[in-house]
């Protein structure tokens, strides 16, 4: 199955459409949002994660790309879970700095692409409106939606990360309806808080496999061997 046409993107020169969003932010940038219950465990590995797989792909988190987390019951303020640092320093990733957020109208109004942990976490950030509805997704439903994605229908890397990862959210929801999942807890990545070690490392395995596809065709570049 292939995308649809990419329709107007958003980038530089000759590729700029429009220049502001809907909510009149500017069109140079994209961000994703990361969102869970408390803003401590999952949605700071997949924040971090993200950054460092973009990182590796084309060398520093730039291009526009601007990654963010928050929860639908942050701890304000708050350090990230000693587990969830340690899983993200096994994989490399940088875990340093990280202050937990409660997730606010603002934080929905800004986002281009929100990826929560559940369907619930879903739920109520499209409760929330702002026409979040054709770009929030859960992290797992968006990696089943990219990977039925041709990737050469995407805007080229040459055209900007940002004009790329618009038209890949485009597609995303235009094939929502058309591959569900196969089991209501496919779409799920379940809370490790108060959990040992070894449960937040399967967390974390899960979020990794789910972020690799999704980062690759953000940046049309494979991981590296």
């Amino acid at each position: 199955m292939t995308a649809p046409e990419a329709g107007r993107g958003i980038g530089r020169g000759v590729h700029s459409a429009e220049e502001t969003t809907t909510f009149g932010f500017p069109r140079d940038t994209f961000r994703i949002l990361h969102v869970s219950t408390g803003n401590v465990c999952r949605s700071p590995i997949t924040e971090r994660l993200t950054r460092h797989f973009v990182a590796e792909r084309l060398g520093v988190l730039g291009g526009g790309l601007i990654v963010e987390s928050a929860g639908t019951w942050g701890h304000e303020g708050a350090p990230m879970e000693t587990n969830a640092e340690a899983v993200l320093t096994e994989f490399g990733a940088d875990a340093t700095g990280f202050v937990g957020r409660e997730l606010l109208d603002e934080h929905v109004i800004m986002a281009d692409l929100v990826l929560t942990a559940t369907r619930d976490h879903r739920a109520q950030v499209i409760s929330m409106g702002h026409s979040a509805g054709l770009r929030t997704f859960t992290l797992k439903e968006f990696t089943r939606l990219v990977r039925a994605i041709d990737p050469t229908t995407l805007p080229p890397l040459e055209d900007g990360v940002v004009m790329r990862a618009r038209a890949l959210v485009r597609a995303a929801a235009a094939l929502r309806g058309w591959l569900l999942a196969p089991t209501a807890e496919a779409d799920e990545v379940y809370d490790p808080y108060g959990a040992p070690l070894t449960f937040f490392r399967s967390v974390g395995d899960e979020i990794r496999d789910a972020l690799d596809p999704v980062v690759t065709a953000l940046t049309g570049v494979p991981a590296r061997a």
